[in-house]
């Protein structure tokens, strides 16, 4: 009777424990707007393995990808306000509320991939983050959303002379418009559904964008001349909500930080993989790559930063991103 009474006790207190250890246990909702399987969203998963293995099972991140939580404007409301913790957004949307944002959004300002990913995990980086504090959030990491770069039916882009007379679908942006006229090409803005069918029957002559959506929405089908000049690599960020941050202890703050940098190196790994997928996909399919000297387009955007580049510490900003290694 007593062994027995011992152990009925020992399971009741393992039970109890184990009941104390779940309700100790934090879950964090974090939002993206990409599709299972994105690197953006499995970088935020691994994030979150991370965070749940180095906190010992204190905090979970339960992702929730394809907008299940709203599209990236809202999103961006639900996390200032606190409603979710974590947020994967692109850095357009903010350009509104934090000016510094619209310094990593210029065409131009970083010279490669590799240029960006060194700048946004640095000191510039950091002090770019400082700007989204007072507005309720707290920059964890910067992630990889791509380089754009044109891509035509007619004839490959070598020069901004390439570019005089073409019409070219952009996004619906004045950035993205005087960037194509300042090299001497029509901008034409239109929804992205549109664009094979607006190549394939002249409505345009090309479009731009990164590799992956090149290949996925097909239309290496109907422009088969890609010009490698990487005009945009755009920077997206993965925020948490000042609440929630602050609700951390400075050891799991730092513990929240290091976690999402070795998930920006997931993240990159992840795109690069992808980057290579669609392009060797593309090249069997019969697409001509070129790589274009950058220098004449660089040169050509003055006019665009004159426009848009009008504070000084912003044009010390731009300034200091193109001197950085």
């Amino acid at each position: 009777m007593f062994q027995m009474t011992k152990l009925a006790a020992a399971t009741l207190l393992a039970a109890a424990m184990s009941v104390t250890a779940a309700s100790a246990q934090t879950v964090l909702r974090s939002s993206d707007t990409h599709p299972d399987g994105y690197p953006t969203v499995e970088a935020v998963k691994y994030f979150g393995q991370l965070i749940e293995e180095r906190t010992a099972g204190r905090y979970k991140v339960e992702v929730y990808h394809s907008a299940q939580l709203g599209q990236e404007a809202d999103t961006i409301e639900q996390v200032r306000s606190g409603v979710i913790d974590l947020n994967r957004v692109s850095m357009g949307p903010w350009n509104g509320l934090v000016p510094e944002t619209q310094v990593p959004s210029l065409p131009y300002v970083f010279r490669s991939p590799e240029h960006m990913r060194g700048v946004m995990l640095g000191d510039i980086g950091a002090e770019i983050a400082k700007g989204f504090e007072q507005h309720g959030v707290v920059v964890l990491t910067y992630y990889d959303g791509g380089s754009r770069s044109f891509y035509t039916s007619k004839k490959p882009i070598e020069t901004p002379a390439d570019l005089t007379g073409m019409k070219l679908r952009v996004m619906q942006s004045d950035i993205f418009v005087d960037m194509v006229a300042a090299l001497g090409g029509t901008a034409t803005p239109m929804p992205y559904g549109e664009v094979y069918s607006a190549i394939q029957t002249g409505v345009v002559d090309g479009a731009e964008n990164n590799f992956p959506s090149y290949d996925t929405a097909g239309h290496f089908e109907v422009a088969k001349n890609y010009s490698l000049d990487e005009h945009l690599i755009v920077p997206e960020v993965f925020v948490m909500s000042k609440a929630a941050w602050d609700k951390l202890t400075p050891e799991d703050q730092a513990i929240f930080k290091q976690a999402a940098i070795d998930s920006s190196a997931k993240q990159f790994e992840l795109w690069d993989a992808q980057v290579a997928a669609s392009r060797a996909k593309v090249e069997a399919a019969g697409s001509v790559i070129n790589t274009p000297d950058k220098q004449p387009f660089i040169d050509a955007m003055k006019p665009v930063y004159d426009k848009y580049v009008t504070d000084p510490k912003l044009q010390d900003l731009v300034a200091r991103i193109q001197a950085a290694s």
